[in-house]
This record gives structure tokens, sequence and C-alpha cells, in this order.
């Protein structure tokens, strides 16, 4: 295990009012080397609008510079949120390179020094962004080859590298360094000819456990985010929000809030908010504001949600087909069906949104908590009429995103706030705003109607989803007559959801997870069959069946039919490309229905793994974070009005409350990364499930699953 400290490199604004120039952008990388890759879709650092769009490139196109003392920083549209991309993407470029680890250094997030990206999410910055990042290294090694050929007066075929070091292999004493190559120089080119990238079999460093970088300046609270920096002249700003999502302003009185000495009040139609050098005083005067509104509230909460949604103006889409549902039905022996119902989710990342804006002449620079820099970037010029080059987004550390930060409402209200004011506004959201504001996870209602033959094989999948998302709804298992319908709202017809929802954490993948597993389990205990044995007799994947036998084995699992007793549950699913597989043990209070889980087993195949300790520590995370939707998590709501705002009414899960937690990563380095932050999350909702049945009989259908409907539940066996 290695530790290494390290801080990305510091990011310097322009002070003069204009986009970032050839010419500064040159002094601010200093002598050395700096590659680029050219391609129709070049972001333009230096100045002016892209001429054919923002897109990912058609080519491999990215950027790096190696500097006179070897330094290899490594650009990126990426943000570190804690995923821990930060060090595997280091490891992935001084493997390419073949440079010392410690000397990889990366810019994350910034709109004026990276290309472009389309956000952080979808678990995709390895298997995206990575390939991408090692094609340029090796075009870059490419180019420091021909180089060394050309000063060491041989062929490029006669050369290696090791450590940032080129030597002739005939004459271990001629070499050069890539800090000699590129001292004083400022060299651009593109290869015509890509070079291929490192096999995986010469990495050093790729596939070895390092711990996150940046996790020193953590810990000792060194590290800055958003809500930490300062800038001369800044005010603190509170804005004020509306009582719910379904009321509108009528009427405002600020003038107690003006009273209060330092207080500026400031109004741009119905953005109202409060600036003052002190935070305090911001709050202070927020209250102070008295407001009228008026309220058109939809006539839902969230006992009622699933019921709307099913009788809502709706149409369908078939997502996927095969076979004839009629003859399924007919080939089966029994046919089951099952309504799963799922509820709003906050994200709760402990950072909230934060946004500190600054107009210095006529550039707008934002320094806002965003997991999607060059998505706010569009959106502040959008809102203030500037050009995309006269707004820069940089982006700190993120204290979690989950799929909450990918809009960024505050930045747009950080950057309107500044332009009117004439001077740096920071904004950051109580967590009262945090979950007013949050884009939640979507309710929902999943429906599925299964058959199997007398021997337990299936052969009718009917599954359709109600205004929840798609993602994870895959059969995954070997059904002759399948179909998957997504019903949602029809154009022009009423709102259902009451409020803003998106992306949380493998969006959707945990409900269609969760419905399809635990309906697998049905089958398997109405077949009175082991729900391992189930599982195997109807796969015919061979990366799932494979980690369904890892973590059997890890779990020391022993067949047996269920409901048995022991408490044990089973399941698995693929997400971000990434296949995974559970086993968990619980123990259940009949008499208070509170359910103790005593360890979850995770087996993972998710190709290559670049970094495993990584690796390890965001399944331990996905895991965590899914007892939250398990056990506790749930949005109260009436219309618009969200009912808990805060961790007090909003549980998420507890340190002290963990269990035993194993994990296993599948050998598969002859296979290109997956997707790590998000799988090990989807199974755990249907695990549990799964082990309560064992358990006791009791099968639920809702999420979260609380004493309360534990024992509802254990009132029908």
């Amino acid at each position: 295990m290695k530790i290494r400290k390290t801080k990305p490199e510091k990011l310097i604004p322009t002070t003069d009012g204009s986009g970032m120039k050839r010419r500064s952008f040159v002094r601010l990388l200093g002598g050395g080397l700096f590659v680029f890759f050219n391609s129709w879709t070049f972001p333009d650092l230096f100045g002016g609008t892209p001429e054919q769009g923002r897109s990912l490139p058609k080519d491999y196109n990215a950027f790096l510079r190696i500097a006179e003392d070897g330094t290899v920083t490594c650009y990126t549209g990426k943000i570190e949120m804690g995923q821990g991309i930060i060090t595997s993407l280091a490891q992935m470029m001084a493997d390419e390179l073949n440079v010392q680890f410690e000397k990889v250094k990366m810019v994350l997030g910034d709109t004026d020094l990276c290309p472009w990206d389309q956000g952080t999410w979808g678990s995709l910055s390895t298997r995206s962004f990575g390939p991408n990042m090692r094609a340029a290294a090796a075009e870059a090694r490419g180019v420091l080859f021909s180089l060394a050929s050309d000063k060491l007066g041989v062929p490029v075929t006669q050369l290696e590298v090791k450590e940032g070091i080129i030597t002739d292999t005939k004459n271990t004493s001629n070499s050069v360094s890539y800090a000699e190559l590129t001292k004083g120089q400022k060299i651009e080119k593109y290869l015509d000819v890509k070079p291929a990238v490192e096999d995986f079999t010469k990495f050093t460093y790729v596939g070895k456990s390092y711990n996150h970088a940046d996790a020193i300046l953590k810990v000792t609270g060194e590290a800055k985010y958003t809500g930490d920096l300062k800038l001369p002249g800044m005010v603190f700003a509170r804005i004020l929000r509306p009582p719910s999502h379904g009321a509108k302003l009528k009427s405002v009185d600020y003038s107690a809030a003006e009273k209060i000495t330092g207080i500026k009040v400031i109004r741009d139609g119905d953005l109202i908010a409060v600036l003052h050098e002190d935070r305090e005083r911001a709050d202070q005067a927020i209250v102070k504001i008295e407001a009228e509104y008026s309220f058109n509230e939809m006539p839902v909460n969230d006992k009622t949600i699933f019921e709307w949604m099913l009788k809502a103006d709706s149409g369908s889409n078939e997502i996927r087909s095969g076979g004839n549902l009629e003859t399924g039905i007919k080939l089966s022996e029994k046919i089951i069906e099952s309504e799963f119902l799922d509820p709003y989710l906050a994200h709760t990342a402990i950072e909230t949104h934060s946004a500190l804006a600054h107009l210095d002449g006529d550039k707008m620079t934002v320094w806002a908590s965003t997991q999607s820099p060059f998505g706010l970037q569009e959106a502040i010029a959008g809102e203030l009429g500037f050009k995309l080059e006269k707004v820069r987004v940089i982006t700190p550390f993120v204290g979690g995103g989950f799929g909450g930060k990918g809009a960024a409402q505050q930045g747009i209200e950080a950057a309107r706030l500044a332009k009117l004011a004439g001077k740096p506004v920071m904004l950051i959201w109580t967590r009262d705003e945090e979950f007013f504001y949050d884009t939640f996870h979507p309710a929902g209602v999943i429906k599925i109607k299964s058959g199997m033959d007398k021997n337990g094989a299936i052969k009718l999948w009917d599954y359709a989803i109600y205004y929840g998302g798609t993602r994870g709804s895959e059969t995954i298992y070997d059904v002759p007559n399948v179909k998957a319908t997504h019903y949602r709202q029809n154009r022009n017809a009423p709102a259902v959801h009451p409020f803003g929802t998106g992306a949380w954490r493998a969006p959707n993948a945990n409900s269609n997870t969760f419905a399809r597993e635990v309906q697998i389990d049905i089958m398997a205990a109405e077949a009175g069959i082991d729900p391992l044995e189930f599982r195997l007799k109807n796969l015919k994947d061979e990366k799932m069946i494979a980690c369904l036998k890892a973590v059997a084995d890890k779990f020391g699992y022993v067949a047996g039919k269920i409901p048995g007793g022991r408490g044990i549950g089973i399941a698995c699913g693929t997400d971000a490309g990434t296949w995974v597989a559970h086993m968990a043990e619980v123990k259940v209070d009949k008499s208070t229905g509170n359910v103790e889980v005593v360890r979850i087993v995770c087996a993972q195949d998710m190709g290559l793994c670049v970094n495993p300790e990584g690796a390890t520590i965001q399944m331990e995370g996905c895991i965590t974070m899914g007892l939250g939707y398990t056990f506790t998590e749930e949005l109260l709501f009436e219309g618009g009005n969200i009912k808990n705002r805060s961790f007090d009414s909003y549980e998420i899960p507890h340190f002290s409350s963990l269990p035993k937690i194993e994990t296993l990563i599948l050998d598969r380095k002859d296979q290109a990364p997956q997707g790590g932050g998000e799988p090990a999350i989807i199974a755990v909702g249907a695990v549990i499930d799964n082990a309560i049945f064992d358990a006791t009989g009791a099968r639920l259908y809702r999420m979260p699953m609380t004493p309360e409907r534990v024992l509802e539940a254990l009132k029908k066996v």
C-alpha cells in the first residue's frame, strides 16, 4: 500500500478581463513539451468559439504537458469528488508514458485549461476518458522517441524508455531524459500515425493499490472546497426561497433586512438576495424578509404518488422484446405477478451546492461544486448573454455528488449576483436549500409478470416501468419470451413529478435490479429450487455466472431451499460495464421489525482494475449508501412541499450500524477497464429483501424496508 500526497496544480484566473490567450497559456505552462492532438472538435483555449461546436473528438484528443523537470501534467474536464480519479488516471498516465507515478500531476475541471467533457457521472472517467488519455500519452511517447532518435543518432526501434529516460538498447550509456529533450523548448506536434498503447503485461503502476492521492489533504483539512475559497471584497449571499415548489411570489417587503448594517438587497425579477461580507449577518437578514405567495399545489404526496403515477396520462415505449408473450404464457406452469414501489430519494452529499463568482472586466469566473463544469459554463453564458469564452468555470474538490451536482443552479445564481453586485459573491446553500432544490431520484412503479415451466426454466418475462428510469432493466436471464415497456408522461400532459428529478448513483439501476432480483427469488421459492441454483440454471452470461460462483465461494454458501430460516440472500446485476453479485446475512427481530445486517459479500468483474484499493473503497461506499435506500431513505412531501429537509428527519446510514463488508474483484487484467463508482450499489436492496424472506418468509415490495413495513409483511406470512 502506498500513499502519495499531492495537490492539483494551482489554476490561475486571468485578471485583465480577456480570455486566456496563447501567450498567457504558454507562460502558465512554462518551458517544456506541450503535445496536442488535433481534431475537428479541438477546444479553443485561446478565445473564440469552436467552429464545429462542443463534443467529444472523433479522434483521440487530450492534453498533457511534460515540463523541463520531467513533471507530467494531465488535463481532464472530469472532476474529483471522492471517487479517486486523481489517483487512478495518474497511474494510467504514468504507465503509458513510462514515468514515475509521483511525476504525474492532475488538473481537473477547468474550462479554460481542460478539454471539453460532458460531465463526471455514469462511471465513465476510467472507461471513457481513460482510453482517450492513454492514446494521447502514447502519441506523446512517440513524439519523445522521435526527438530522442534525432538526438542520440539511433533509430526509434533501437530505443526503450524507463522512468522517463530513453536509452539506446545497444549502448546504455547513450541516453536522454524527457526533461532534457524538452528543456527550454516549446514543441507542438501532431502524429498522423497512432502508436499502440502500452501492453497490460508491462504495467508498473496500473493494477497496484494506492491510497487516494488527496487523502492526506482531506483528512488534515488542507484540501480546499468551493466554500473554503476567499477573494478580496467577497460578500456572502442568501437568497429568498419559496416554501414549496408549488408557490409563486406575490409580494415582498425587505425593508427590515435593509436596516441591518452593511446589508445590501438585490432584486432581479424573482431573484431576491441579501449580501454581506459576514455570512452570519446575511443569515440574519434573510429571515427578516416578509414574502407572500400564491400556491398551485399538485394533489399528491408520498403516500399517494404510486396510484397517481398509474392513473397519469402516460405514453408507452417498448424498450425491448423477444419471442411472444402469449407463447410464454402457454409454456409456463406457474405465472407470478408482482408490483414494486420505489420512493423519491435525496442525494445527501455532505458538501452542499456552493459557488464563488467574480466578474473581472468582461470575464466571469465561477468556482463551483459541480459535476459538469462545461455544462455550467454554457448555462452561465446563456443566462448572462456572455460569449462562451468569457465564462470560466473552475471546480475545486467536490464533497460528494452522486448525480445531484450535475445541474448547478447555485453557479448561475452566484454569477447573476456577482454581475449585479459588482463584487465577488460566495453562495453556499444551507442544508434546507440542498434538500429543497435537490434533483431527486424519481419515484416509480415496476410491474412484472413472469412464468416458468415445471423444471424451473423461465419462459415469460413481461416487465413494465412507470415513471422510473430504464437503466438496469435488462432481463439478464435467458428468457425466450420477453417484453419491457416504459410508461412516461405524454407530451403536453400534466406533470407527474411535483418537483425536479434526476440521476441518483446508478440511476434507477437500483430500482430495476431490486424488482428483477426479488422476482427471481420469488420464482426460485415457488419452484422449490435453491436461489443460487435457480439463477445459474437460467443464465447464459458467463461473466454473471462467474461472479455468482465467486461470491458464493467467498461467502461460504451452502445450498438450500428458501425460506430456510437462515437469513441469507442472493442478488446480482450489471451496471456501467461491470458485473456484480451479492450475498448477505441478516437477523430479523419479529417483535419489532428491526433488521440487523450481519454480513455482505460482493464480487465484481470490472475488467482491468486500475487501482484495487480505490475500487474496494468504491464498493464499500456503494454498499453503505445502498443500505440507506434499503432501510431509511425516503422523501416525505405534500404537493411541492418537501417535509424532511435535514438529517434529523432524512436518515442516512450510520457507521456504527454497518455490517461486515467483504469484497472481491475478479482478475481480468487482459480486458478493458469498466466503471467502478456505481455497480456495487445496485443489488443491495434486493439482496437484503431476499435475506429477510429467507429468515422469515415475509416478502417486501417497497423500499425503504422500515420496521413498520417489515412488521406489516410478517402479518401476511
